[in-house]
């Protein structure tokens, strides 16, 4: 167990539950929403919304940021290009990799799909936690993942 600067106890194990289990939830409730309105899940949105916003990235940039295997991200690749909605194109400084970039039907989906998500995270959570508790958390977890990603902690192998 950790201390707070308080001195009170904290359950690190029930904080990971409740953290784990409150991303579960969230995810799924996305998904449901995305699903029903978009025909795309969570992943699939957040895959598209980083390519919108990081012209000429690569499979293996997409791995970094979701902390997922190369293998994996680049079969997520080939669905989301399958759909029409990204397209590989040759990247002209290493021939052994391919640069991504959302078709404009990718680009029309990831945009009318981002308010449907922004809309439904804020039905979620905007209740909950809404003012300074809200920043405190949103500040904690950023300073976590920085933390983590800083130490390459949490990354697949392969």
């Amino acid at each position: 167990m950790a201390s707070t600067s308080a001195g009170d106890a904290i359950d690190l194990s029930g904080f990971f539950a409740d953290l784990v289990r409150c991303e579960t939830r969230l995810y799924n409730a996305l998904n449901d929403r995305l699903r029903e309105r978009h025909g795309i899940v969570t992943s699939q949105f957040e895959a598209l919304r980083y390519l919108r916003d990081h012209p000429g990235s690569r499979v293996a940039d997409l791995a970094a940021e979701f902390a997922i295997g190369i293998g994996a991200t680049s079969k997520s690749v080939d669905r989301l290009e399958k759909q029409g909605w990204v397209v590989r194109q040759p990247n002209p400084s290493d021939r052994r990799s391919s640069l991504l970039a959302l078709t404009n039907d990718g680009l029309k989906l990831v945009d009318a799909a981002e308010g449907t998500f922004t809309e439904r995270l804020a039905e979620l959570i905007g209740d909950t936690l809404d003012g300074p508790p809200m920043s405190t958390v949103a500040q904690t977890l950023s300073e976590l993942r920085s933390v983590l990603e800083r130490d390459q902690i949490g990354m697949p192998t392969g």
